[in-house]
């Protein structure tokens, strides 16, 4: 699905079945150097269960045009756009008022910050969130925001390195023959320049998620792979108990990349806490 924001076309994936307005929504949020690919397991298993979905691609990300957005609150108020443009309008169209809040937020890494973000600044149209390898605050060292700036390619790297479990740099994926790592590289290199070092510094600069967090309406769901290195899960474990109403999950084995490591964990994770 293509949707005019701004003036610039933005891509969201609907799971392979057309959007559903009257259907209970759920935006999916990638994280940096990421588009909607990541999750293609679980968009789509929610689409062919009963709920419209929105995997999007940030701006200047994927099939998205325009520039990437500088900081976690200009994300969170694209995200509120994309809902007013095509959810609430859609709700409209079809002569349904929206009685209840209908759209779920679920956000990877950067992405979860932008859910945490929308949802604080939105409480009465957000029915819950579920953040997947998340931190807050989610710093970024100055070596790897040099080499994004840089040497994209090292900094790449780097990433891949500490995105993965120590499994799943050699293998492990429930699809036989998928190597993880490549697959991540090749993700990571098809952005467009620049926008690797956009989205580290807007995660590094991020500095109000504990009081987004407390100040939080809707149920939470948090989820952590105890092998992450880039969002440890203590670090979530410190966000989780800032959020009243939460749910934590942490996947054994795991890092980073959990959707592409434990896409059946983390389904059936996310499919739970959307049905209670």
């Amino acid at each position: 699905m293509q949707i005019e924001i701004n003036g610039h076309s933005a891509f969201a994936y609907t799971g392979g079945k057309a959007f559903d307005a009257s259907l209970p929504t759920v935006v999916f949020i990638h994280g940096a150097q990421n588009d909607h690919s990541v999750w293609g397991l679980q968009s789509r298993w929610f689409a062919h269960h009963g709920f419209g979905v929105l995997a999007v691609d940030l701006p200047g990300h994927g099939r998205s045009d325009g520039a990437p957005l500088p900081s976690i609150e200009d994300l969170a108020d694209w995200i509120e756009l994309l809902m007013e443009k095509v959810v609430r309008s859609g709700i409209q169209a079809d002569g349904v008022g929206e009685t209840a809040k209908s759209v779920s937020l679920v956000g990877h890494s950067m992405g979860s910050l932008t859910a945490l973000e929308c949802a604080s600044r939105h409480p009465a149209r957000i029915a819950r969130i579920a953040l997947v390898g998340t931190a807050v605050p989610m710093p970024v060292s100055d070596a790897l925001l040099d080499a994004a700036k840089n040497d994209e390619p090292k900094a790449i790297a780097m990433i891949n390195g500490w995105s993965h479990s120590p499994h799943g740099t050699i293998g492990g994926n429930t699809v036989p023959g998928m190597w993880m790592f490549g697959a991540a590289k090749r993700l990571a290199e098809r952005q467009r320049p620049g926008v690797l070092h956009n989205d580290l510094a807007a995660c590094n600069a991020y500095t109000h998620g504990m009081e987004a967090a407390t100040a939080l309406a809707c149920p939470a769901l948090v989820i952590s792979g105890s092998k992450d290195m880039m969002t440890h899960p203590k670090a979530a474990a410190k966000l989780a108990s800032n959020i009243r109403d939460v749910r934590s999950v942490t996947l054994a084995g795991a890092g980073h990349a959990l959707m592409a490591e434990q896409p059946d964990a983390v389904l059936d994770t996310l499919s739970a806490f959307m049905a209670a």
